[in-house]
């Protein structure tokens, strides 16, 4: 009885934890499911139940459907670039070498400002006009006429794919470097005198051991990239057209601008769906994965 009570006793500690998550995330979300079912707009305290209405127009709403595959891809294709990108740099900053402090803290630099800053900032430099940073260093170097970076779709996308990753790749980077001094050196040592190359120690030792970290950043950057807002709106605006459109982005536009809470509220259920499946996909993917190194 008493080990109950003081175990009790620990358990109270996390009461107004659970009262706080409880507050601005478990209410707003069943909230949200409810405003999904009706027409509520914002301003009448009394509004309809419309049932599927809401869920029905979401997928005739062609923002909405371009901002899903946008999503998507800039989700996954992020997630893949940085990945690659960040384990070679967490290596490379692993090495023993005067500068590496200063290295560590220039990689590391762009994920302190704003994505919103630095979209605008890189909006800037991407200008698809003569006048731009970027096409004014083609034109006076190579003679080339102004790329339109962030007015052609392909380029758009690319762009806005691109500079997250240039924002985040240190981050990442920083992460998997703190797994990597934790892995002891005595394997190393061993495979050396086993005869193994760098490459064979890399991908026999490292990348294996590498595993819990990709767990966390893989899911972090999947849950990140599906929610993103700040850098494809300032960039491109959504456009040209829809097609840097994100589904933060329509829920916005669509709730907050045009009054429709009721639609918005729908929308964002079927996206907590959508990143939570893809969430759970992904965290069970890579524990096997563990699994099977172990």
């Amino acid at each position: 009885m008493g080990k109950l009570l003081r175990q009790m006793k620990f358990q109270l500690f996390l009461l107004p934890i659970l009262l706080i998550y409880t507050l601005f995330s478990i209410y707003p979300l069943l909230k949200s499911v409810l405003l999904s079912f009706t027409n509520f707009d914002g301003y009448v305290k009394t509004y309809d139940f419309v049932g599927l209405n809401n869920y029905m127009k979401i997928f005739t709403d062609d923002a909405l459907v371009s901002g899903i595959s946008f999503t998507l891809l800039f989700a996954f294709a992020s997630t893949i670039l940085i990945t690659v990108l960040a384990i070679p740099l967490a290596i490379m900053l692993d090495q023993n070498f005067w500068s590496k402090n200063v290295h560590r803290a220039i990689f590391f630099f762009p994920s302190i400002p704003s994505g919103l800053l630095l979209a605008y900032i890189w909006g800037f430099i991407l200008a698809p006009i003569s006048s731009g940073v970027l096409n004014g260093v083609l034109e006076a170097l190579f003679g080339m006429g102004p790329q339109p970076w962030t007015s052609d779709p392909v380029l758009a996308k690319a762009s806005t794919i691109v500079i997250t990753a240039w924002a985040a790749t240190g981050w990442h980077a920083v992460l998997y470097l703190a797994f990597l001094q934790s892995i002891s050196k005595d394997y190393y040592e061993a495979a050396a005198i086993d005869g193994a190359t760098r490459w064979q120690q890399i991908r026999l030792i490292t990348l294996p051991l590498l595993a819990p970290a990709m767990t966390i950043s893989v899911m972090l950057l999947l849950t990140g990239g599906l929610k993103v807002f700040e850098i494809p709106f300032a960039l491109t605006r959504g456009g040209p057209g829809f097609e840097t459109h994100t589904i933060t982005q329509v829920i916005v536009l669509r709730g907050i601008s045009e009054t429709q809470y009721g639609l918005a509220s729908a929308m964002s259920v079927v996206f907590f769906l959508i990143v939570l499946a893809i969430a759970i996909f992904q965290v069970k993917f890579m524990q096997k994965r563990e699994e099977r190194i172990q």
